[in-house]
């Protein structure tokens, strides 16, 4: 069965969720065989993901089953979810009982609060290796989807788990959503394993998150820079947590001096932390940073995952013997490419085992990355080339409790902040560092910077705001 569920200990519970479902590893086998008898078509299911054990075992079924689920958010905007399925046609739909009144179908099967139901569109052909699919925005609804092939989600799940050295006494915290990259790989090395997973709904801010990981035994977390900024402000690092060891990070790069937070009360504490570095291409990770180096080699992505290889495009060596370039990827984990529409799914294999990221990145002597920014994050102003990233890194130095994001064009950079006491002292000190004439910029006050469910940057909504004003 998928990740060997069928070889693990059968008694052994493999999901609690915080709204009231535990399962063992029987039950899954259990609830995967009962979808095979349905003897559903290969086709596209639109899965309504949550972070519950409903969910789950739904999109474990279909993996093990050849079914291609399309993990989205359960909260997605109806409007965005209706454009999904008329460009994708699904012929059903896994999703939460409490939602089935908004979607058409016939009810057909139902386990742990979740329900199938079978639309009227017909399967369509599909490429025999296609196994899932991924939103490139889960936020937005995005008809861009990342093509999964067969062996993507479990090499990177069996190459995770080793470099982690997770064992069946794990218990992994799945708090970032499942139908995004990081949160699904969390999942998939510890059942890998034959760990536990702890499916959290409930927010980093919420009393009642931290109270169930320390109830359950909680082990290891996985966040993304937004997460460990929230933790932060919560007072993580004063919390009594004594099962918690690993602390990881993904989904984006950390201040380096968010970084030696995390990893001096890691070292301080007793835990160990573990940056790494992935992208939805690559079925979630494909670079770890030894823990033990983590206060050695702040801001690192570390070196490739067992079974993987990282290289840089168009290298350039620079003085201080440093080389950079454009960051690739090579290994079983990389997916076949894109689609932008349905007939797209029947395509071969584009990527062919090899992802060119769009991170710039840096090598140092030892071999070890670090990001530092990406290829389309530049303008040019004044003839000047100014990296956006590296403005956000100065503004968080600068203002370190304050959010600020940039974007902008080759006429003007946009810097959104959510403090409006800074909105006179922004430009002056941004003109000073790029040495900028103040009229390349401009400052929107907004109350909050426009995030997904994982912490990332809606930059349709900020530009949107731009033209606007």
């Amino acid at each position: 069965m998928f990740l060997n569920v069928d070889k693990h200990n059968q008694n052994k519970i493999a999901i609690k969720d915080d709204s009231g479902y535990s399962l063992t590893y029987a039950d899954i086998c259990k609830t995967i065989e009962e979808f095979d008898a349905l003897n559903l078509p290969r086709s596209v299911i639109f899965c309504l993901c949550e972070n519950c054990a409903g969910a789950l075992v739904g999109y474990m079924a279909f993996e093990n089953n050849k079914q291609v689920p399309l993990l989205l958010s359960v909260g997605l905007d109806e409007g965005l979810r209706n454009n999904m399925e008329s460009m994708y046609a699904p012929s059903y739909y896994w999703m939460p009982e409490r939602k089935v009144g908004g979607i058409i179908g016939e009810k057909i099967y139902a386990a742990y609060g979740y329900v199938l139901l079978k639309t009227n569109y017909e399967p369509y052909p599909l490429n025999e290796k296609l196994s899932m699919l991924l939103t490139t925005s889960g936020s937005t609804g995005s008809p861009k989807l990342v093509r999964h092939k067969y062996g993507n989600l479990e090499a990177n799940a069996k190459n995770v788990a080793k470099v982690f050295s997770w064992t069946v006494d794990e218990v992994g915290i799945c708090d970032l959503p499942m139908n995004y990259t990081m949160g699904l790989n969390v999942i998939n090395s510890h059942l890998a394993v034959g760990a536990s997973v702890l499916m959290v709904k409930a927010n980093l801010m919420d009393p009642d998150f931290w109270k169930f990981i320390k109830i359950n035994g909680g082990t290891s977390f996985c966040g993304v820079p937004f997460s460990y900024e929230v933790m932060r402000r919560v007072g993580f690092d004063k919390m009594d947590l004594p099962e918690l060891y690993t602390l990881a990070e993904g989904g984006g790069k950390l201040t380096d001096k968010m970084f030696k937070w995390i990893a001096t009360y890691a070292q301080n504490s007793g835990k160990r932390f573990c940056a790494t570095f992935g992208t939805s291409e690559t079925s979630a990770r494909m670079a770890f940073l030894d823990p033990e180096l983590a206060l050695e080699k702040v801001g690192s992505i570390g070196k490739a995952i067992p079974n993987g290889e990282l290289f840089l495009l168009d290298e350039v060596v620079n003085e201080d013997g440093t080389v950079t370039g454009e960051l690739g990827y090579r290994g079983a984990n990389v997916t076949m490419g894109y689609a932008l529409n349905r007939e797209d799914l029947i395509k071969d294999d584009e990527f062919c085992g090899e992802y060119h990221t769009g991170d710039i990145a840096k090598r140092d002597a030892d071999g070890f990355y670090f990001i530092i920014g990406r290829k389309g994050r530049f303008l040019k102003l004044f003839g000047l080339r100014v990296s956006l990233d590296e403005t956000e890194r100065l503004l968080k130095t600068q203002y370190p409790n304050t959010d600020s994001v940039c974007t902008g064009d080759d006429k003007q950079m946009n810097i959104f902040t959510a403090n409006a006491v800074l909105k006179n002292e922004i430009i002056p000190f941004i003109s000073r560092k790029t040495s900028l004439h103040n009229s390349a910029f401009r400052v929107f006050i907004l109350d909050e910077i426009p995030r997904n469910d994982y912490g990332k940057v809606k930059f349709a909504e900020l530009e949107k705001i731009a033209d606007v004003r």
